[in-house]
């Protein structure tokens, strides 16, 4: 039995089958096939039509191209025909311009010989203006720490960095720490006992324990002391003569002041360097207006005290000469507004003695220790003070700011550098040795030889590169410091000696104050018994640190 798949699949083909054969007997399938084609029949015509259209086109556009191909060509072989011709006239206006260049470069060389000749003359004057601007800037960028110029002058004042670090801890006295505490005096006055709190006594419960707490309140006084003398007067009727008891030395005019108010007005003044204004008016106030001093007894107070005390500086000056070692040194004055000259003279056991100087040099030094002086002398670089004494020993301090000034200012050399680093260690090692211990002969040597090695570093230096015209301290330093070599190193050899000369730059600041305070000296003879009187303070000061008010003032008497 047939599948029913198959069966009606054959009565569909069969029905199509039906319906084709129908249309055949109709005639509407030829219909339609005559349709379909008539329109691909009209179809391929238009389409030949437009064929046709496009291939005349194209070839009335192959016939236009090529006329303007032959137009184009024409175009070109004018226009080579009128480049050539440019290209003539161009040549021949080339070889006229390279005429014309030729001539022009003959100029020109003759121009650049010219300017090579004016460059010339401007590099030179440019490295002297180089010069120039290196001097100017050496002396503006010099201080207190690269040359000899006192902090007090110096223009530039640098900060000093805080290095330290914070640690978080409250400021004051640190727990465990020892503490220093105000001295207690002796009470001049009853004691005071306060009494106890109403608390304690309205308590019984509360005990006195036996300990006690004391606190004191000090404070000073100024009291005028005055004391008056009568002498009655008696008269001789026979003779006329009158006479009274003799009064006691020292009192001579109706008003007198002893040696307190003396003492008191000269260290203020002196010592303190406080204006004569300022300390008769200071004194006034303290006494409440009753003691109104003159200008004149306070100027005249220096002259007292500096004849006074003659033999005590005389005995000083001997003693000074016997020491093995001396500083001096000296400083400008003014006196008028003129020039003068303060010496300082000063042992290591303390001894100092000033002097006051019109002339510098020679005439200078005479009649100052440095005169007779037979021991080693320490002091700046002045050639003066090496006519004087039996060895020298230069000041390392200043030969440092020295080279410090160098390297600033030449930084392309390396002596400069090598040359302080070199001293610093020599300075340290020798602040190392204590007497009695000696230093080592061979570390010596070394120091030497090094210092030698320096010096030829220098020499090599400055014979490829030149010192500035207008800087020539470094190499003048080099020379001094080659010239001068055994006293820049005596330090070494003598424990005896120091290796710097700030003892007496030291002591010299104490003028360089009062002078600043003084502006200018009204003569002579003052600068001289200030000088005078500031080596007795010296003096007395490293012998009775805490008694020179009353020393000063037995000596007014």
């Amino acid at each position: 039995m047939p599948d029913t798949y198959d069966y009606i699949t054959l009565l569909c083909r069969l029905k199509a089958a039906q319906t084709r054969i129908k249309e055949l007997e109709s005639g509407e399938r030829y219909i339609h096939l005559q349709e379909l084609h008539q329109k691909e029949y009209m179809a391929y015509e238009r389409k030949l039509r437009r064929l046709t259209q496009d291939l005349a086109a194209a070839h009335r556009e192959t016939i236009r191209v090529r006329n303007y191909w032959f137009q184009v060509l024409e175009d070109m072989q004018r226009e080579l025909e009128q480049a050539k011709r440019k290209a003539e006239q161009e040549l021949k206006k080339m070889e006229k311009r390279a005429l014309d260049a030729e001539k022009q470069r003959d100029d020109a060389l003759d121009k650049a010989k010219e300017i090579r000749l004016q460059y010339y003359e401007t590099a030179a004057e440019l490295e002297e203006e180089r010069g120039k601007n290196l001097k100017l800037r050496a002396q503006i960028n010099r201080d207190y720490e690269n040359s000899a110029i006192p902090s007090s002058k110096s223009i530039k004042r640098k900060k000093i960095a805080n290095s330290r670090e914070k640690t978080g801890r409250k400021p004051g006295g640190q727990p465990g720490h020892p503490g220093h505490r105000r001295k207690k005096q002796e009470p001049t006055q009853p004691v005071i006992l306060l009494p106890a709190p109403e608390k304690v006594l309205e308590e019984s419960d509360f005990k006195k324990t036996g300990r006690t707490i004391i606190k004191q309140m000090m404070g000073i006084q100024v009291l005028l002391n005055v004391v008056e003398y009568h002498a009655d007067i008696y008269y001789n009727t026979k003779t006329g003569e009158r006479v009274h008891a003799a009064f006691p030395d020292g009192v001579v005019d109706e008003v007198n002041y002893d040696g307190s108010i003396r003492a008191f007005l000269f260290l203020l003044n002196n010592d303190c360097c406080v204006s004569i204004d300022k300390s008769r008016k200071f004194l006034s106030d303290l006494t409440g207006g009753k003691l109104n001093i003159s200008k004149g007894m306070i100027s005249k107070l220096s002259r007292e005290f500096a004849l006074k005390t003659v033999p005590e500086r005389r005995a000083t000056y001997a003693d000074m000469l016997l020491s093995p070692v001396m500083h001096t040194d000296c400083t400008n004055a003014k006196e008028n507004g003129k020039s003068c000259h303060v010496y300082v003279c000063a042992v290591p056991d303390g001894k100092v003695l000033y002097f006051a100087r019109e002339k510098k040099g020679h005439e200078g030094i005479k009649g100052t220790v440095t005169e007779d002086y037979q021991g080693i002398l320490v002091h700046d670089h002045d050639v003066t003070f090496y006519n004087y004494g039996a060895d020298h020993q230069e000041c390392l301090a200043h030969v440092l700011r020295y080279l410090k000034d160098s390297i600033e200012n030449e930084p392309d050399r390396i002596w400069n550098k090598e040359m302080r680093s070199l001293l610093q260690e020599m300075i340290h090692f020798r602040n190392g040795i204590q007497l009695p211990h000696k230093p080592d002969p061979k570390t010596i040597s070394g120091f030497e030889k090094r210092y030698q090695a320096v010096l030829e570093t220098a020499r090599r230096e400055y014979g490829d590169i030149p010192a500035n015209d207008y800087y020539r301290d470094g190499y003048n330093l080099f020379l001094r410091m080659e010239k001068y070599m055994r006293n820049h190193l005596l330090f070494l050899h003598d424990l005896r000696v120091p290796a710097t000369n700030n003892e007496a730059e030291r002591l010299l600041r104490n003028y360089k104050r009062k002078q600043a305070q003084a502006v200018t000296f009204r003569s002579f003879e003052s600068i001289d018994y200030l000088c005078q009187c500031m080596s007795m303070l010296v003096l007395m000061r490293r012998e009775e640190p805490a008694n020179i008010f009353d020393r000063v003032s037995r000596i007014f008497g």
